[in-house]
Formats: C-alpha cells, sequence, structure tokens
C-alpha cells in the first residue's frame, strides 16, 4: 500500500545516521495542530486595548513610568548595606575605563589558572 515511500526512506539512510524529513514534517504538523487546538480553548472575552491588557502591579493602579521606576540602589540596598565596607573597596577601583577591566580579567584568569595547574 505504501510501496513508493520504501525508495524514499533508503536515499534517507547515510552511514552516520537515518534523516528522515518526512517524520519531521509529520511530527511539525502535529505539533502545530495541537498548539492550535490549545491556543483555541483559551477565553474569548479577551479584548484587546482595554484595561485587561494593563500590567498588573498587585493590584495598584499604574502612575507615571517616571514616578514607577525602581533604580537599582533601591532593589539591592540590603545586599550593599551588608557588604558595604567591600562595595566601598570597588567602588574606589571602579575607573569606568574597559582596559581596566581586561587587565582585571586577565589577572585573575591567570591566577585561575596557575591555580588549576598546581592543584
Amino acid at each position: 500500500m505504501l510501496e513508493w515511500i520504501e525508495p524514499l526512506i533508503k536515499t534517507l539512510t547515510t552511514d552516520s545516521g537515518f534523516w528522515n524529513p518526512l517524520v519531521w514534517g509529520i511530527v511539525f504538523i502535529i505539533s502545530y495542530l495541537v498548539i492550535y487546538i490549545v491556543r483555541g480553548m483559551g477565553k474569548k472575552e479577551y479584548k484587546k486595548d482595554t484595561g485587561q491588557t494593563q500590567v498588573f502591579l498587585s493590584g495598584n493602579p499604574e502612575y507615571d513610568k517616571e514616578k514607577m521606576h525602581v533604580p537599582g540602589a533601591n532593589v539591592y540596598w540590603g545586599f550593599t548595606e551588608a557588604l558595604k565596607w567591600l562595595y566601598n573597596k570597588f567602588d574606589k577601583m571602579h575607573t569606568g575605563n574597559v582596559s581596566d577591566y581586561i587587565l582585571w580579567f586577565v589577572l585573575i584568569m591567570g591566577l585561575f589558572l596557575v591555580i588549576m595547574v598546581v592543584i
């Protein structure tokens, strides 16, 4: 019944494995159908450009984006406060020059490689 498939499959057998684009095509089609069916089961009440598309902020209304922005200093306040002694030392070393960061990277990688060779 499916004699026309056998010559096609034989041409797709290689020394390093078996590649069958027919199987991949069937898997792709079945996956697409499953996704389409699952998507079709979604709620029909969704309406674009309404309150449903607003960001959920724990029930708080969204204000001006400038007022809503939380700076990184606030987010990491506990971290920087707990390690203030170390943070201040690193802050003094911060120059903003990329070549300084590359130098530190090369030095630390060299130290790491020396430790790895010794161990």
